[in-house]
This record gives C-alpha cells, structure tokens and sequence, in this order.
C-alpha cells in the first residue's frame, strides 16, 4: 500500500538500546558516564526554562526573550559536551561573549531590585517559581560540568557561563516576582 506524502521520520534509531549514546566523531559513551550526565543536566535546563517562558505568558516580554536566548546558548553548551577531546569540530561553542553577556544580564537585572545579604525562599508566583527551578537545575548542572571536568578537562568559558548561568537565573526570579509584586522572605531559622 503506497501513501502519497513524505516517509515519516523515525524517533527512534535502537543504537542506545545497550546503554550507550554516540558522540561527535563517532565514537560511543556509556548513558551513565559523567559527560552525558552534564548534557542531560544542560538538556533539563534548557526545558525547565522552556516551563519558566510559559509560567510569563504575555508579561515580562523583555525576560521571554531572554529565556529564548538562553535556550539557544543551552544547545550551544551541549553541542560542545557532544564534541569529545580530541575530536575536531566546526560545531560553535560558549565563547568569552557568551559569558560577558550574562554578567551583563545579571548586572541589568539585578539592577531592579535593592541588593540581597541573605538566602531567600524560592517561591513567587509561578513564573518566579519556575525561575527558582530552573535556578537549582542549573547549579546541578555545574555540578555535573565540574565533575566531568575532573576527568577530563573542560575549556574554561563553558565553566564560567555554566556558573553564571544560575546567578542569571536567581537575579531574574527576583526580578520577575519584585515586578509581580512578590518581596524576598528570608529563611527563619528558630522555626
């Protein structure tokens, strides 16, 4: 039986069934090894913004583009951590720009707000909340980056963006939940 369209594309290609997953240049990395392990943080990131960007809906229009940028950057980072040593690659990666880019987010964000000298609940209303989120998954992911780092050493500008990456992220939850109304409580610790 012959259908008229185009022959649909598979989403799946059975090469992981073993638990490896291929790399740039071919070669093949267990599921579980600490380079995956960053990618799939990176690749968690990258979606609990996706969750933050809806949480906005039409307000705070200047921190949905935002989002999306980063969103960007994100597979930008994992294309490099696809990419392992030795392997030549015309893929991009986070170059010095990348991370002058979001000191200077930081700076402008958290330009909005009076300066904070304590921890404070992540809470808000829910686009702040899903900032919070994606704040913690992004330290998770510098966790992730630095231990495979450990192993095998990651160029420096990828370090220092992942870092910012969740200082970024808590200057705009602020930001978002001050514009929305939401003040900073800070933990209560004789509770």
């Amino acid at each position: 039986m012959a259908s008229g369209g185009p022959t649909p594309t598979k989403l799946y290609t059975r090469t992981g069934d073993l638990g490896e997953t291929g790399l740039v240049g071919g070669s093949r990395v267990g599921k579980d090894s600490a380079r995956i392990g960053a990618f799939g943080s990176l690749d968690e990131l990258g979606a609990c913004l996706g969750r933050a960007g809806a949480a906005l809906g039409d307000g705070h229009p200047e921190v949905a583009e935002l989002i999306v940028r980063l969103q960007h950057e994100l597979f930008i980072a994992q294309s490099e951590l696809a990419t392992p040593p030795g392997v030549e690659s015309s893929a991009p990666r986070i170059a010095e720009r990348h991370v002058r880019r979001l000191e200077d987010d930081i700076d402008r964000f958290s330009g909005t707000f009076e300066p904070v000298h304590t921890f404070v609940l992540p809470r808000g209303k829910i686009a702040g909340s899903e900032l919070h989120v994606a704040r913690t998954v992004a330290r998770r992911a510098e966790r992730d980056l630095w231990a495979l780092h450990r192993t095998q050493p990651q160029r420096s500008e990828l370090l220092r963006w992942t870092n910012r990456m969740s200082d970024l992220l808590f200057a705009v939850a602020l930001s978002v939940n001050r514009a929305d109304g939401v003040r900073e409580i800070p933990p209560d610790y004789s509770k």
